[in-house]
């Protein structure tokens, strides 16, 4: 309730004590909770204010006494000196148009009000459930309905996105992106929220593309590296090899230019005709075997007789 408003009414009523006032005022209170009915109207000028329930009178303060018109235990309510009506662990059958009536001591109207009284029930728990259908989220927000006059507000949101209806126990919202997912359910004296990350399966959103995407292109570059380092040691390692093979070849011919003998010469002497006629030496191994010479044949000598003496 607007207490500055009351305030400005109050003082309003000290300076103008004979003006009539007519307010109206909607008040919600949740179950077992108690609530106060407040008046407009200073308290030196309360002589007599009656309270009404849907055109039932229930208590009036009148001269500083209090007169109830219902059962006491049953009403569980109670007026103080200003006017003002208190109702303790209220109950849904509380609910209904207060009315209260202000007269002065000279009989004349000081105020009249209208308030209507709502009390609810406290929201439940809501229930996020999803199912991913091609790739995309159906996110539902559920809540259980105890009385089917029951009424709430159900906001379903996803980053930036928000879906709000009234009136409802269900709402559902279609989307193509992951994330957290928050339910709120709310009436005018409750709210309850609940909150969970869904993902679907096969469902890539931009920073996992971009991601994936820069990955490969990296590898990509680092095998092109990779492929051109090892060409370029390849090609190194041959013309070392290849440089190699010319110096070896060039050393060969060097080493047999110095050892090639002389050509002989177009007319060769006479002693070098004889020592190309001359055969060539053949090694042990390869030399034939020369049958021995038959030895001559001792002749036998003939025994030396001893000359006689004449």
């Amino acid at each position: 309730m607007n207490f500055r408003r009351i305030f400005l009414i109050k003082c309003m009523l000290l300076l103008f004590p004979s003006v009539k006032c007519s307010v109206s005022n909607l008040i919600y209170t949740a179950v077992n909770e108690s609530v106060f009915l407040h008046i407009a109207v200073a308290a030196e000028n309360i002589y007599d204010a009656t309270w009404l329930r849907d055109r039932k009178k229930l208590l009036q303060l009148k001269d500083n006494k209090v007169k109830y018109y219902v059962n006491k235990d049953q009403c569980r309510c109670k007026v103080f000196l200003n006017g003002t009506l208190r109702i303790e662990r209220v109950v849904k059958e509380d609910s209904g148009k207060y009315t209260v009536t202000v007269y002065q001591k000279d009989g004349k109207l000081s105020a009249e009000e209208d308030k209507t009284f709502i009390v609810q029930e406290p929201v439940p728990q809501p229930i996020l459930s999803s199912e991913c259908i091609n790739k995309s989220a159906s996110v539902k927000c559920e809540v259980k309905q105890k009385n089917k006059d029951e009424t709430f507000i159900i906001e379903l949101t996803q980053d930036k996105s928000k879906k709000i209806q009234k009136n409802a126990t269900r709402l559902e919202l279609h989307t193509r992106y992951s994330g957290m997912f928050r339910c709120v359910v709310k009436n005018e004296v409750s709210e309850k929220v609940t909150e969970k990350v869904i993902k679907c399966s096969g469902q890539l959103d931009l920073y996992l593309i971009l991601s994936i995407a820069g990955g490969a292109t990296f590898f990509v570059i680092f095998v092109i590296l990779l492929i051109c380092c090892i060409r370029k040691k390849k090609a190194e390692r041959l013309g070392d090899y290849e440089d190699e093979q010319v110096m070896q070849a060039r050393q060969a011919d060097s080493e047999m230019v110095v050892r090639e003998l002389p050509q002989p010469p177009s007319n060769p002497t006479p002693k070098q005709l004889r020592i190309q006629q001359r055969p060539l030496p053949q090694p042990q191994g390869q030399q034939q075997a020369v049958p021995p010479r038959p030895r001559p044949r001792t002749q036998q000598r003939t025994p030396n007789h001893p000359r006689e003496r004449p």
